[in-house]
């Protein structure tokens, strides 16, 4: 089967639906505005995580003592700029060769529908047309910016301005305790700098396991972050050397810096879905069916404007299962995703990983569950590591074994989550953990430890 396939956006989402569908044989032409790899991935996603990844060493050599080590080390922010961008450029220079070995069609330019099977490509070069038979929109999203900032790329920022900022701030409020909020909090910390963080609610991440979310409060404030519970961000105004942040309880912040990390809105506006048929929802998020077909049955929609979770991986898998269905193989075995049972993680010190059924979620919906628990602390490769920070906890259905779900916080738990998350999506239950045979001495040992 080939069809002509057109796909606006270059992120996971796209190609990955770029690379699988020429694979299986379309004719395959991909749009984006900014950079291949997705602006959100390349520019948020990867950037973040790399100037965590250097601040986790730096707060490692605060253990060093406790491995028999003396140790010393000083931020260069020259060499910490150089790294995040030879990152980003290794992976651009990648994403773009393999889609260019795939034989895509790569065009530069800002797309909108001009009629259901065509869009008019808007460039510095003029304006050309393209025609398909199936088109597929990933265009992402972008930070959320409230009507009361203004942002200056100077003390006012968003995530995406800040990898790294112009300067590293001697004392940053990150307003924001959700995901992004937390990772920013943990890495600038980290860098060295005074941090206050804003919590609208009681608790960081008021969306996540209220223990998992005790074990990341404690260790903040262990490190002296500011915790400014109960506070909602209202106004931000700049002076001479720095920023003040007001809150809506009358506490103010004064900073030297602020970010905001309050959500993200879709990219969506300026596409001129209506004209294709294409509906979207009151947030702006493209309507999808359990294929990622939206209200035009010859158009898909992938990753964040999907209004699905905000995840690369989530937004990978879309691409992956559109190829498969526009080129017909959802007439063999195929299985629907189940957002329910992505896998996250938070890439903060510890890491804080999540997959499936939350246990706060089951009591409050009154379904039966069992729960178990292990710290750790009884772990001997994390006592190795000289950080046994953290736990494992595995929710499974007490009539079947079957595993519904789990989150993890500590080291590693990025990588460990997965074990558990294969188990949800397969169905399989905490007998088949525990007879894994896993490597001794491993963080993973806790995996079974839990599951028993």
């Amino acid at each position: 089967m080939s069809r002509r396939l057109v796909i606006i956006g270059g992120g996971p989402g796209g190609n990955t639906a770029a690379t699988v569908a020429a694979t299986l044989g379309a004719e395959v032409t991909l749009v984006e505005r900014d950079v291949i790899g997705g602006a959100a991935h390349l520019w948020d996603c990867i950037p973040s995580k790399a100037m965590i990844a250097t601040g986790g060493e730096l707060v490692g050599l605060d253990r060093a003592a406790t491995m028999g080590l003396a140790a010393s080390g000083e931020l260069d922010v020259a060499a910490l700029r150089h790294r995040v961008h030879a990152i980003e450029e290794q992976l651009r220079t990648s994403v773009r060769g393999l889609l260019e070995s795939q034989g895509v069609k790569l065009v530069r330019g800002t797309a909108h529908f001009t009629d259901s099977h065509t869009i008019a490509v808007e460039s510095d070069t003029g304006t050309t047309e393209v025609t398909g038979d199936v088109f597929v929109v990933a265009t992402g999203s972008r930070p959320r910016i409230p009507d009361w900032a203004t942002l200056d790329g100077e003390r006012v920022l968003t995530t995406r301005e800040a990898y790294p900022p112009p300067e590293i701030p001697s004392h940053l409020c990150v307003i924001g305790s959700g995901v992004t909020g937390v990772e920013f909090t943990h890495m600038f910390s980290a860098l060295g700098s005074e941090v206050t963080l804003v919590v609208s609610r009681q608790q960081v991440l008021p969306l996540k396991d209220a223990e998992v979310a005790a074990v990341l409060e404690d260790e903040f404030l262990g490190r002296g972050v500011h915790l400014l519970k109960g506070a909602r961000a209202t106004g931000v105004t700049r002076s001479d050397d720095g920023v003040h942040v007001a809150c809506d309880d009358g506490r103010r912040v004064d900073a030297s810096h602020v970010i905001l990390a309050i959500g993200s809105v879709p990219n969506t506006e300026g596409l001129a879905l209506d004209v294709a048929g294409v509906q979207v929802d009151r947030g702006g998020y493209i309507t999808i069916n359990h294929n990622c077909i939206t209200t035009a049955p010859h158009i898909y929609a992938a990753g964040d404007v999907s209004g699905k979770l905000p995840l690369s991986s989530v937004a990978s898998m879309q691409g992956r299962k559109i190829a498969e269905h526009l080129m017909g193989l959802h007439a063999l075995e195929h299985r629907h995703l189940d957002y329910e049972k992505a896998a996250s993680a938070i890439f903060t010190e510890p890491e804080i990983a999540d997959v499936g059924l939350a246990e706060a979620d089951a009591f409050s919906s009154g379904r039966k569950i069992r729960v178990t628990k292990v710290p750790f602390s009884t772990n001997p490769k994390a006592l190795i590591n000289g950080d046994a920070r953290g736990f494992v906890k595995i929710i499974s259905d007490p009539a079947t074994g079957v595993v519904l779900g789990g989150s993890i916080v500590g080291r590693g738990a990025a990588e460990l989550i997965s074990v558990i998350a294969v188990a949800a999506t397969n169905n399989l239950r905490v007998v088949d953990i525990v007879d894994s045979l896993l490597v001794h001495p491993a963080m993973a040992e806790s995996l079974i430890d839990a599951a028993s």
